[in-house]
């Protein structure tokens, strides 16, 4: 009977440590995937043995990702503990590890964007500034230490509560059939958040205007009474369309580039 394995404190380690790098490689591909099959580089080096087994496990994590950075130890604790229960069992879904990573990206990259970026660096950022408009050096030091210390307490312990739950929790939730539960209900927090993102994020309007007779006709008030940001959903319906079809990410990206000049140019957006 072969030995079960298990990853070391020194491989988490190591794993967190990688995942700052999460963003060196970023691509408009598949954006954060080469950071994150870094990040997950020592966990497949201590449980896979075989080269092939290696390249697979590579290969797994090579899918797109792109999630708030600060989250990414949660994922790759969870994704590591999947790595290890794949590696001792052989029935083991394979397929279940990239569904996991991305029912997880999106609602965690939601939560942590608004919290990160959206509320904890505006206040250190304006904490730090009202020192340093005093012209007091502990402004900016304020700044970095409100700001990264609970950032990295974050990376530290969402590591750890990743790989814990993975480890004692996964087995009894395939069991149980809780898992299709747990990505449904992330699969559409995910979605909502994406659809905030749209009608917040995204400004797409229209200055065509029209006199009929004597009046003056305003198109984008009238796309407004039909449905709030309905120019930018529309977009973003026609660039999903496209990217469901298999254009390529980087041709279409310099498509809508030429295309808002063109349609500023002549007005029309």
């Amino acid at each position: 009977m072969s030995e079960e394995k298990k990853l070391r404190k020194k491989d988490l380690r190591s794993i967190l440590w990688r995942s700052f790098a999460l963003q060196g490689a970023f691509n408009y591909e598949r954006m954060q995937n080469l950071g994150f099959c870094y990040t997950m580089i020592p966990a497949i080096k201590r449980l896979y043995d075989k080269e092939e087994e290696q390249s697979l496990a590579l290969k797994r994590h090579l899918e797109i990702f792109n999630t708030t950075p600060v989250a990414v130890p949660t994922i790759a604790g969870i994704s590591a503990a999947m790595e290890e229960q794949n590696a001792n069992h052989q029935d083991f879904d394979t397929s279940s590890i990239n569904a996991v990573k991305t029912a997880l990206m999106g609602p965690l990259a939601g939560i942590g964007d608004s919290l990160f970026w959206g509320t904890l660096r505006i206040i250190a950022a304006g904490i730090g500034i009202s020192f340093a408009t005093q012209g007091n050096l502990i402004g900016p030091l304020l700044f970095l230490l409100l700001y990264n210390v609970p950032n990295l307490l974050v990376r530290i312990y969402g590591l750890k509560f990743g790989y814990s739950v993975g480890v004692n929790s996964l087995e009894r939730i395939q069991k149980e059939g809780l898992m299709d539960k747990i990505m449904s209900i992330a699969t559409t927090v995910g979605l909502v958040v994406v659809g905030a993102m749209v009608a917040t994020m995204l400004k797409v309007s229209t200055p065509l205007k029209f006199n009929v007779n004597g009046a003056k006709v305003v198109i984008q008030d009238i796309l407004n009474q039909i449905l709030p940001n309905l120019l930018p959903l529309v977009l973003t319906l026609v660039i999903f369309w496209m990217i469901r079809k298999k254009f390529s990410i980087s041709k279409l990206t310099i498509a809508i580039i030429f295309f808002g000049i063109i349609v500023h140019w002549a007005g029309i957006l």
